[in-house]
């Protein structure tokens, strides 16, 4: 009928209006792949806002660097061990027999546009990448975000630590100069402490006797391609569970264990991470620009018969080098094969340990504690004394480690003896974790008395009074609403207990033991903890602040008629306060 209509009067019936060829575009995608309706839920996703979350950022965006510096690098390096006479702008080196590979080092530095500003980024990139992921391993430790539901993303952050330190060391071997060339025989030479196939893994990874003809082209495709695709991967499925768990958050008013109080994506979030990955790239840039690192026109092309004087790794391969040094000289021979426990521990032993260990900390402290509830509100470190001094000791091992790793640089600048400074070193990497965490503990349990007494009696308020009688003292105000809040917003402990050991028909229990000791360390995790002030004592804490309070208030309207306000006695005479 409408039709019809219309051809009478001599009129088109109105069309629809045609949508354009973007979201043409988009209704075709979406119909195949149904991406409106999750990518309309995860943009508006809220993201809590603090400085120390822009750590695992800086992070993220070093790595962006790190893949956009290294595809330049990677169209002008050769990835060859074939000997060349070197004829490039390089005074110094003309003329010297050398690698492909170092040579096209030397091009890139010299050579090419903006080469040597590239590597020189590249390799500030991969310094700031390996210390921002090893700084934001601790803040999530530190805080507590690594408990349920987190434990799996802080296991990919341990495994993004590790593949992190072994693209650095893939790096910095490539470029083939006499520096390189030390670690790169050091590294064969800790293959070979392996005993029985040591020497089977050198030859096969070396493609002979070191350094054999092959070992660039294949740290070259680790670097490139195997280690930097198992990173891509790794970050991806950390940002996708960071995403689906939701971020973590700092207690305060209206915040909770099932809220997240922040800014959306989009477009706030998504606004400032661009930002700050321009800061990052900006930094760094500044930092390649003006700070020289790994000069490799320094050192020259590798020789097997030389060695660099006061050689030294990059900083995170400092601390295996230096259990390495002081490790004492130990050996044992067991039918005609040696084993040298002076590399093997530090070298094939410790770091794996250590790794291990780190991986475990959050299953570990699950199970002393027994606490199986979803944790989306970080701690204040203080808070958990035990957990904090224990990372505090596992720093000061690390730290001792490193600081072994220069003892040749401590010797000569300081003009010490090198053996004094390896045995102090022996005793110190066992004897400073065990003082370190007794510190820190009792130092978290005073911050702990320090809060509660805060929110019992308030802050001090720089006002100094005088009583009747001539005594001093000093007025406390309450604390802010939000503060205080913050201050009361965690759980109170709640230390395991065992069952009893048997049940009621006399059968041992088949755990008793296990839980005899989960129990015992649950007490010392938990045991000298300051718990928060309950609500009747923060109630009888400010009913008896009120009636100080109005005490003085009826003291500064006495004494002959002188109103005292915290500057002056009775007399006039001007009182000290503090700032």
């Amino acid at each position: 009928m409408t039709d019809t209509i219309a051809k009478s009067n001599g009129k088109q019936p109105a069309k629809a209006g045609k949508p354009s060829k973007a979201g043409a575009a988009a209704t075709w995608a979406d119909d195949r792949l149904g991406m409106a309706g999750m990518a309309k839920k995860n943009l508006r996703k809220v993201f809590p806002d603090h400085w120390s979350f822009m750590l695992g950022e800086i992070a993220l965006w070093s790595f962006v660097v790190l893949l956009l510096t290294g595809v330049f690098l990677t169209l002008w390096f050769r990835p060859s061990m074939v000997e060349v006479v070197y004829d490039g702008s390089y005074d110094q080196l003309r003329g010297i027999p050398m690698s492909e590979a170092y040579k096209s080092s030397l091009d890139i530095s010299f050579d090419v546009r903006a080469g040597l500003l590239m590597r020189q980024i590249h390799h500030w990139a991969a310094m700031v990448f390996v210390g921002s992921m090893m700084i934001h391993l601790l803040r999530v430790y530190f805080t507590g975000a690594f408990r349920k539901p987190r434990e799996l993303n802080w296991v990919i952050g341990c495994v993004l630590l590790l593949l992190g330190t072994l693209e650095g060391f893939t790096g910095y071997s490539l470029p083939d100069d006499l520096l390189s060339g030390t670690g790169l025989r050091a590294a064969d030479g800790f293959m070979k402490a392996s005993p029985v196939v040591g020497s089977y893994m050198s030859f096969f990874l070396f493609g002979g006797e070191f350094p054999g003809s092959s070992i660039i082209p294949r740290l070259y495709t680790a670097h490139v391609l195997l280690i930097p695709g198992l990173l891509l991967a790794l970050i991806a499925a950390h940002m996708l569970l960071l995403v689906y768990h939701k971020h973590t958050q700092w207690p305060g008013p209206g915040r909770t264990e099932h809220n997240v109080v922040g800014f959306p994506m989009l477009p706030v979030y998504m606004a400032k991470a661009g930002g700050f990955f321009f800061v990052v790239f900006g930094v760094l840039t500044l930092m390649g620009g003006f700070l020289s690192i790994n000069p490799v026109w320094r050192f020259g092309p590798y020789n097997p018969a030389e060695v660099t004087a006061g050689s030294q790794p990059d900083w995170y391969m400092g601390w295996p080098d230096g259990a390495l040094r002081i490790m004492p000289n130990w050996e044992t021979h067991l039918w005609g094969i040696t084993v040298s426990w002076n590399v093997m521990v530090p070298i094939l032993i410790l770091p794996p340990l250590m790794l291990m260990i780190l991986i475990s900390l959050p299953f570990v402290e699950a199970w002393i504690t027994g606490d199986k509830r979803e944790h989306h509100l970080l701690e204040r470190p203080r808070n958990a004394p035990t957990r904090t001094a224990v990372m505090v000791a596992l720093m000061t091992f690390y730290g001792l480690l490193w600081a072994a790793g220069g003892n040749d640089i401590i010797a000569t600048h300081l003009r010490l003896s090198i053996n004094q400074i390896t045995y102090f070193m022996r005793g110190a990497v066992f004897i400073g974790p065990v003082i370190a965490f007794l510190i820190t503990r009792r130092w978290c349990i005073s911050l702990q008395r320090h809060d509660n007494e805060t929110l019992l009696h308030g802050y001090e308020s720089g006002v100094i009074m005088r009583d009747a009688q001539g005594g001093y003292s000093e007025r406390h105000l309450p604390l802010p609403v939000a503060r205080a809040y913050t201050l009361t917003a965690r759980d109170r402990d709640q230390i395991f207990v065992p069952e009893s050991e048997a049940d009621a028909n006399g059968v041992a229990s088949p755990t008793a033991r296990k839980d005899k000791v989960r129990a015992a360390l649950a007490k010392y995790w938990y045991g000298s903890n300051i718990q928060k002030p309950t609500r009747a004592q923060l109630e009888a804490a400010h009913h008896h602040a009120e009636i100080e309070h109005d005490h003085e208030r009826a003291l500064e309207n006495s004494a002959d008629g002188h109103q005292f306000d915290g500057r002056h006695d009775v007399s006039g005479e001007e009182l000290t306060t503090k700032h």
